[in-house]
């Protein structure tokens, strides 16, 4: 599968959840928050994000605080998928589990530029971009069912549905 072409969003190291999530809205519910999300490292990003756009970062991509906020506000605004060097632990299970695809570039994406024309290939791991192919971690395909899903609690209830006998979805 090759998610039809999009904008790079690129960003550096260590981009924290404080930078995707700022603190000062998080009573704001999702769409005030999304509205700040990476101001205080693009104050334009959040209004000029199109759906399906890409963040292409460097290394420690959501470190910080565990808020789940920070997966979600890039979803929100409609990020298809994020690539970065690597990422913090808990970010990057909050995006898988919040159905945000994610991934950790094998290889180099440093002569990307911002609003480049970019592509992921799930099936081939690779992010496509005008000059070739940057490698990419494969996911395995039961994460990559709960991001087609929708996140963990649609892939959960999908699979309970599914499960379920009919004397049980009768009542």
């Amino acid at each position: 599968m090759v998610f039809p072409s999009h904008r790079a969003f690129v960003l550096g190291d260590d981009i924290d959840t404080d930078a995707l999530a700022p603190g000062q809205y998080m009573g704001g519910g999702i769409e005030a928050l999304a509205a700040h999300c990476l101001e205080a490292v693009d104050p334009d990003f959040a209004s000029s994000v199109q759906p399906g756009d890409i963040v292409v970062a460097g290394k420690n991509f959501g470190m910080g605080s565990s808020r789940e906020q920070a997966a979600q506000a890039l979803r929100h605004l409609g990020i298809g998928a994020v690539v970065a060097r690597s990422f913090a632990g808990i970010f990057y299970r909050n995006a898988i589990n919040l159905g945000l695809p994610v991934f950790v570039s094998a290889g180099d994406t440093s002569m990307l530029r911002p609003g480049d024309p970019v592509e992921i290939d799930i099936d081939g791991a690779a992010l496509v971009t005008q000059t070739g192919r940057i490698a990419l971690e494969p996911l395995p395909d039961f994460l990559l069912d709960m991001i087609a899903d929708g996140g963990l609690v649609p892939h959960l209830e999908k699979r309970f549905a599914a499960s379920a006998s009919p004397k049980e979805t009768a009542t």
